[in-house]
């Protein structure tokens, strides 16, 4: 799974994605710090078996901090977007390029409306930060509609001629992108293209590249600098139709700095944290981590973790699973407990499962076995949250 982190330059899109990964990266006030896309590993919280099956888990592919299992998912951080990107302004086209196998976007927005949409940093208020998703929307179903238009004349009149299904055509234009056909079928469900896929023009195939987008790269909008914003802004971009969390990118960035140095006592999601016992601190340092617990305190946190939990479980709607080898010991081949977590979407079967975790067992399936109720079950099960699978097939 890739969550992709978007937005236009200077509204803290690195500043988020290095509070998430604490991976290093470069953070500046200037529009186009950020070049080349940074990836990194964030952790999706979920409830660990372990403690519900009364054993002592042995992880393997993510953690367990008591009961609680940390999930690893993979984070892009690209460069800032400018209007006309999917024309190449601002080299657009290959930063949209990086984001062609996100399966959620995360939209950064400046909910103080302190940066314009070239990315110039003004005062508070300045600026509308509903325009900014309007605007990235645009640029990625643009980008999206001259990918499906380049060289589609020649294809166009070929599927007519052999009467291909236009989910076929748009798949193949699209195959680059992680979308899938079932997802383009959704989308032509609310809009009828025309039977002649010759006579496709440019508003139409928006029209459809505005729905496929809606379903193949979700988004979650993050009210950054949420601090400095009004109230007039934050309500204004949660009537914006997509999900949306408020977040305070510098304010985490500087807490875990502040955890890793023994000042206080955090951890990612916690709605406040700290001071340690005997650690002495100045008086900026007092009025900075005051500031930041009032804002945490008005939040719930700083919505970081949030962010990126909202946008695995609710917008994605995954679910996590458990596949083990020794239903009656949870365990896998060497023993270990409860070794690895999936996070899979909601829906999937244990075949599916098969398959997720090796070809060959999904080829060989015979059945599976529902280790919390000892139950075996068929190839069409379908997994539920918290599930522990193991997976019977022929050697």
């Amino acid at each position: 799974m890739q969550i992709g982190i978007v937005g236009k330059p200077n509204v803290g899109k690195s500043t988020f994605f290095g509070a998430a990964t604490m991976a290093p990266v470069e953070i500046a006030n200037y529009p186009f710090t950020t070049i080349e896309p940074n990836k990194g590993v964030a952790y999706v919280r979920t409830s660990c078996p372990c403690k519900e099956l009364g054993v002592q888990c042995t992880p393997h592919n993510s953690l367990c901090v008591n009961g609680t299992r940390m999930v690893p998912v993979e984070l892009l951080d690209v460069a800032g977007l400018v209007p006309g990107a999917w024309d190449g302004k601002g080299l657009g086209n290959k930063f949209l390029d990086d984001l062609r196998q996100a399966d959620a976007l995360v939209n950064v927005v400046d909910a103080s409306g302190s940066t314009d949409l070239e990315g110039n940093p003004g005062d508070p208020g300045t600026y509308d930060p509903t325009e900014d998703v309007k605007f990235l929307r645009k640029e990625i179903e643009y980008w999206m509609r001259e990918i499906i238009k380049n060289g589609l004349g020649r294809i166009a009149r070929q599927a007519k001629m052999q009467g291909t299904k236009q989910e076929v055509i748009l798949e193949e234009r699209l195959a680059g992108l992680n979308i899938t056909e079932a997802q383009i079928k959704e989308a032509l469900k609310h809009v009828e293209l025309p039977a002649d896929p010759t006579q496709w023009d440019d508003d139409i195939l928006l029209d459809l590249c505005t729905e496929i987008r809606a379903i193949s790269k979700p988004m979650i909008i993050a009210m950054n600098k949420a601090d400095l914003a009004s109230e007039e802004n934050i309500s204004k971009l949660k009537e914006m139709g997509d999900m949306t969390v408020p977040t305070l990118a510098e304010t985490e960035l500087a807490l875990k700095k502040a955890a890793a140095a023994g000042l206080i006592e955090y951890n990612a999601g916690d709605a406040e944290f700290k001071i340690k016992e005997g650690v002495k601190i100045n008086e900026g340092q007092k009025k900075a981590l005051e500031y930041m617990a009032e804002n945490m305190k008005k939040y719930g946190g700083t919505g970081i973790q949030t962010c990126i939990e909202t946008g695995v479980f609710k917008v994605l709607d995954y679910i996590a699973v458990y596949p083990v080898e020794d239903e009656t010991k949870y365990t896998d081949h060497f023993g270990r407990v409860l070794p690895d977590c999936f996070l899979v979407p909601r829906g999937f079967t244990a075949k599916d499962l098969a398959y997720r975790v090796h070809s060959d067992l999904g080829d060989k399936f015979i059945r599976a076995v529902n280790a919390k109720t000892k139950r075996t079950v068929g190839a069409d099960y379908i997994l539920q949250d918290g599930d522990v699978i193991r997976i019977v097939a022929n050697k």
